[in-house]
């Protein structure tokens, strides 16, 4: 209960500021710019947000090896966002294709409906099925596709060809020689990426 005796302390406590404010709206973006990981050969595995970036760097499992000319301000220091970190310790990666995901088939599809060419935010895609589950299609990397929700609308339980539809490209494994390839037409904004992409 505030001392009515005393007004201007009771005013003073409930104007007590916080210690450190959120990020500006230009910093957040910043912490989702993408960022090129490279293997400890300095061969490029992957794709991260700033954030986890900046995490691993501080965490001392991976060195900033380019930077994007912006800073990270907290309430004691400013640091250099990242543009290409390089891991410390080499990581073997398996010769295999990666998970089959909802995240990696966009990835893949380059946020792309692979019916009608439409460049969309995943939150506007869903899968799907090329040949219909209830036909027999199975969930694999070669029968999941991108697709917008009026084409998946369209299409229905009907095979592409049925529908009157055509696909853009024959649906493939993601590899990592796509993920490489999915890297350079991510570089291609950014100049400091081009040196690493082809390895």
């Amino acid at each position: 209960m505030p001392d009515r005796s005393n007004p201007g302390k009771a005013k003073h406590i409930r104007q007590i500021p916080h210690l450190v404010p959120s990020p500006p709206h230009h910093e957040r973006n910043v912490m989702h710019a993408p960022v090129l990981v490279l293997n400890a050969s300095y061969e490029p595995i992957n794709i991260c947000a700033a954030r986890r970036a900046l995490v691993l760097v501080l965490k001392g499992v991976a060195m900033t090896e380019e930077e994007n000319g912006h800073y990270l301000h907290s309430a004691r220091l400013a640091m250099r966002v990242p543009s290409v970190i390089r891991l410390l310790e080499y990581r073997r990666i398996p010769h295999q294709t990666r998970a089959l995901s909802r995240k990696n088939i966009l990835m893949r599809d380059r946020n792309t409906c692979q019916y009608c060419g439409k460049s969309l935010p995943s939150s506007e895609l869903t899968l799907d099925h090329v040949a219909p589950r209830s036909r027999g299609g199975a969930s694999t990397w070669e029968n999941l596709v991108a697709c917008c929700h009026p084409c998946n609308r369209t299409k229905g339980n009907q095979f592409p060809a049925e529908a009157g539809m055509k696909l853009l490209r024959e649906p493939r494994a993601f590899s990592l020689h796509t993920s490489r390839h999915i890297m350079r037409m991510l570089g291609r904004s950014d100049a400091k990426w081009r040196k690493y992409l082809f390895y």
